[in-house]
């Protein structure tokens, strides 16, 4: 991806992070710092289309709606409820954000874009949620000694060989790639792209690389195809087994959106004088749940299991005792 875009990207995730109200296309294409650019409104059009298509693929919450009910054109905005996941362990959620960042790799020149971004949202009138930050650090850490060669190689468009450990038939071999993307999913890394060996697509999890990864080739030689979409790829043919639990809530009617989008409503109930429903959701990692849980506050209301609900009230009490 070009600097200039990813600085398209990040200011595009800012303007709809921050605002509160649903902006129309041509209004982004005023507000976002890189729109300006294109020669014609189709070749606006176009880029906006692609833009959007790349956020979705990330997993971005992107929503689409309008202010008022005698309003002709769809607006766009995210949800910082929905989009903000906190300090958690990588879960397809969380995977989704942090690809983002790693799309942005060490890029330090969007702390200023970044900054410039809210500035001209507020010039132009436009409601900003002042609690969005102003500055953005778009760096990944991982401990996947794997994950730095093979991002660089995504971005260089170049071919690399590794060896691979497989799980059963336990195995070490060697593989020859073309690699399209590194993507998380599941709390786990996975480089997808075709495979020379195999002469088809495939993914590869990045702890059972073996040793160093080695670049083949020339540069620019390896390209994405466009109708590949990564994390679908990756969800579709992993077979890692996964544990989950089911975790009962009581969520405010009409709010918790986030939390709603995963869950089954399976009954209304009055809680504490207001009604709200209790829905069902499947979780992978308890902590992890409860921390994403207490970010919805007051709007989500943990019935069951009980580990569950006393860590989402330990979380809410320090934050109570931060304030």
């Amino acid at each position: 991806m070009s600097v200039v875009r990813a600085e398209r990207l990040v200011n595009l995730v800012l303007c709809l992070l921050s605002t509160r109200q649903y902006l129309t296309a041509e209004s982004i294409r005023k507000i976002v710092p890189g729109y300006a650019d294109a020669p014609n409104d189709d070749a606006f059009f176009r880029m906006f289309e692609r833009d959007k298509t790349e956020l979705r693929e990330l997993g971005i919450p992107l929503e689409v709606g309008r202010n008022w009910s005698f309003d002709k054109i769809d607006g766009y905005r995210i949800a910082r409820r929905d989009y903000e996941l906190g300090d958690i362990e990588l879960e397809p959620d969380e995977a989704a954000a942090v690809a983002l960042a790693v799309r942005l790799w060490d890029s330090p020149e969007l702390t200023g874009a970044a900054h410039g971004a809210l500035l001209k949202l507020r010039a132009a009138g436009v409601d900003v949620d002042q609690g969005v930050p102003a500055v953005v650090e778009p760096k990944v850490r991982t401990t996947e000694p794997a994950f730095g060669p093979l991002l660089a190689a995504v971005q260089a468009g170049q071919a690399v060989s590794f060896d691979y450990r497989r799980p059963s038939p336990a195995e070490l071999r060697s593989r020859t790639l073309e690699p399209w993307g590194v993507v998380s999913w599941r709390g786990r890394w996975y480089v997808v792209g075709h495979d020379r060996d195999r002469d088809a697509p495939r993914c590869f999890r990045l702890s059972r690389i073996v040793g160093d990864v080695r670049l083949l080739g020339r540069p620019g030689t390896v390209r994405r195809p466009p109708e590949v979409d990564l994390l679908k790829f990756v969800a579709s043919t992993s077979n890692e087994p996964i544990e989950t639990s089911t975790v009962r809530l009581w969520l405010a009617k009409h709010r918790a959106a986030g939390l709603r989008r995963r869950a089954t409503v399976v009954a209304e109930r009055e809680l504490d004088g207001e009604v709200g429903d209790v829905v069902e959701l499947e979780v992978v990692h308890t902590d992890s749940a409860a921390s994403w849980i207490a970010g919805y506050g007051p709007d989500a209301v943990v019935l069951e299991p009980d580990v569950l609900r006393k860590a989402v009230h330990e979380r809410l009490l320090a934050v109570a005792e931060s304030t």
